[in-house]
């Protein structure tokens, strides 16, 4: 990419913090993230495999003008931090799966974990058990962040996503 990749900066890689949780196996995993979700600012989102838990919290050295105050004294992850895995010029952000509001895991369960259990179950008796159906509705909630996302402006807690063009 052409030029200073930091001249558009808004600061998103500042915002917050994604720190790897264990991946949840039983029941009771799935209920502890369901906690962290009733709590404001916090997502959970599954990339390549691994899950993360998402805290909304800016760093409180981020100026008014995205740039960073202490700059020259960074911690070593932002000097580590490369410009080409910047949030605000890769657009996509890879997601498997990712979580906002407890109703959102909810669904997740219901549709992906509990048939998968239910199913081993049965082929253990011996019996078959029918494939499970997706819901013909989405809870709400889901359905606004897939037509935000769709468009292409904001993620699904509401975040504007800048993308810069490419110079061919």
């Amino acid at each position: 990419m052409p030029g200073n990749p930091c001249e558009h900066c808004v600061g998103m890689c500042c915002r917050y913090i994604a720190l790897p949780i264990d991946t949840p196996v039983e029941r009771a995993d799935f209920d502890d993230l369901r906690w962290y979700l009733l709590h404001e600012g916090v997502a959970i989102f599954v990339e390549d495999g691994d899950w993360y838990i998402h805290f909304t919290a800016p760093c409180r050295h981020l100026r008014p003008d995205f740039r960073c105050a202490i700059y020259r004294r960074r911690p070593r992850i932002c000097r580590q931090y490369a410009a080409d895995a910047c949030d605000y010029h890769s657009g996509d952000y890879g997601w498997e799966q990712h979580f906002t509001c407890p109703e959102h895991l909810d669904a997740y369960v219901r549709e992906f974990v509990a048939p998968r259990r239910a199913r081993g179950r049965g082929r253990a008796a011996g019996r078959r058990t029918a494939r499970p159906r997706r819901p013909a509705r989405l809870h709400a909630c889901r359905r606004a962040a897939e037509a935000r996302l769709a468009a292409g402006k904001t993620d699904v807690r509401g975040t504007p996503l800048p993308v810069l063009g490419v110079v061919r």
